[in-house]
Formats: structure tokens, C-alpha cells, sequence
């Protein structure tokens, strides 16, 4: 029986969004994964999408997708989003490339969206960052 509780919210007096949730809660034995900012740049260096927002954000989250399968987590273990946007992006662009990458999620993360002026690749458009929690299990602690 798990022992891990996560809770997503939406507060009467807040937006009830079906894109991102308002309160995320989180409480047993969990184990929390931090995600450094991820760009469009895949395993072999390259960058994908060049001034292509859809390809460069797809890219982003398939390299999350990577870094969570390697602590046996996936998007519906994630709580939290930071996304990077550099100005002049569309944000609806970039909603598309995560409704055809990873679909509807029940319970929706926290999201928070900023515009940028730049990244410190200056042929990224976008970075995310992401928190997830997942199951501790003792077969898995070092």
C-alpha cells in the first residue's frame, strides 16, 4: 500500500484551470526529483528545432521524459513547472507541443511561465524546469 499522498487543488476563490492546478500537496514516503532547466538540445549536443518553438519545446520534454524515467517517475509523477519563454514566443505554440507530447494529465502540475529576454543559448527559445515526487521505495535507497 503506497504511503506517498499527493494532492492537487484548485481553492474555491482561485481560477479552476484544467492546464495547471493552484496547490499541489505532498506528504509521506516520498522522495522529491529536481530537474535542471532542460533546452532543445538532445544527447548527441545538437540543437533541434532552430527558431522553431513547437520542435524546440517537444525536444525540452522529451528530455525530461529522460531525466525522469531515470529515477523510475514519468510527467505524472511532476508537481511543478518553470518555463522559460524568450519574448516574442507564443505560449499557445508552445501549450500545443505539450498537449501532443504528453496529452491531458488528470492532475495537472503547477505551472508558472516566464518571458525572458534571452537564454543562455541564444538560439534556445525555451528552458524548463521541473519538480516531481515519487514513491520512496526501500529496494530503491542508496
Amino acid at each position: 500500500m503506497s504511503r506517498l499522498k499527493v494532492k492537487h487543488s484548485n481553492p474555491e476563490g482561485l481560477f479552476d484551470s484544467r492546464v495547471f492546478s493552484q496547490v499541489v500537496t505532498v506528504s509521506g514516503n516520498a522522495k522529491t526529483i529536481y530537474i535542471g532547466g532542460q533546452n532543445a538540445i538532445n544527447s548527441e549536443g545538437q540543437l533541434i528545432g532552430r527558431d522553431n518553438l513547437e520542435l524546440q519545446t517537444k525536444q525540452v520534454l522529451e528530455n525530461i521524459k529522460i531525466a525522469l524515467a531515470s529515477e523510475n517517475a514519468t510527467f505524472n509523477d511532476v508537481i511543478k513547472l518553470n518555463i522559460y519563454m524568450v519574448n516574442g514566443c507564443d505560449p499557445a505554440v508552445g501549450l500545443k507541443s505539450f498537449k501532443e507530447t504528453i496529452g491531458e494529465m488528470e492532475k495537472p502540475p503547477l505551472i508558472t511561465v516566464l518571458k525572458v529576454a534571452g537564454l543562455t543559448n541564444p538560439l534556445c527559445l525555451i528552458e524548463i524546469d521541473a519538480i516531481a515526487v515519487a514513491e520512496e521505495r526501500e529496494d530503491c535507497m542508496e
